[in-house]
């Protein structure tokens, strides 16, 4: 679900990056100071405390520095800083992803397994929902440990289930 504060910011970023290639460029960079984020405690206070913004926007510059952020990104970090949305970082990244995957034909499918796929697994699961959507499809794979066995798939609001779990619910509903 897509936070309706993000919006506007993954609109303007991709309006400003000029093309979704660009954008989904600055997506990565952005996850990077997100990651930092998220792992910091002292660095999420530190944005949520009241400081003095112009020393906030000199950390965000020495984190984009050593992080080798571009100059899109730095200025797209400090606007964030201004407008005290820097720590809802991961918010707007979902949302710029969801713009950048619908300019660039992409579908996100949300996969839950019962054990980890192997390399061939994955990419014949994802071609195999390539050409059923007619899209490119990237997956998001996640061990479910309730699943006895097999796999389901969600995309959009679609979902395929083949699970042991929805099988045996099938078979159960056909006998009823």
């Amino acid at each position: 679900m897509i936070r309706r504060f993000a919006r506007p910011y993954a609109r303007a970023m991709m309006d400003v990056a000029g093309s979704p290639a660009k954008a989904n460029e600055l997506r990565g960079e952005l996850m990077h100071f997100a990651d930092a984020l998220r792992t910091s405690s002292d660095l999420r206070d530190f944005y949520a405390n009241p400081v003095d913004e112009q020393a906030k926007i000199a950390v965000t510059r020495q984190l984009a520095k050593k992080m080798k952020a571009s100059d899109l990104a730095t200025r797209t970090l400090e606007v964030l800083v201004r407008h005290h949305r820097v720590n809802d970082i991961d918010a707007i990244v979902t949302a710029l992803g969801a713009y950048v995957n619908k300019a660039l034909g992409v579908a996100i499918a949300e996969v839950r397994t019962a054990k980890t796929l192997g390399p061939d697994e994955i990419r014949d699961l994802a071609d195999t929902l390539s050409k059923k959507l007619g899209k490119k499809v990237e997956l998001d794979i996640r061990i479910d440990p309730k699943l006895l066995g097999g796999f389901v798939v969600k995309v959009g609001s679609e979902i395929w289930d083949a699970s042991v779990q929805g099988k045996i619910n099938k078979f159960r509903e056909s006998l009823t």
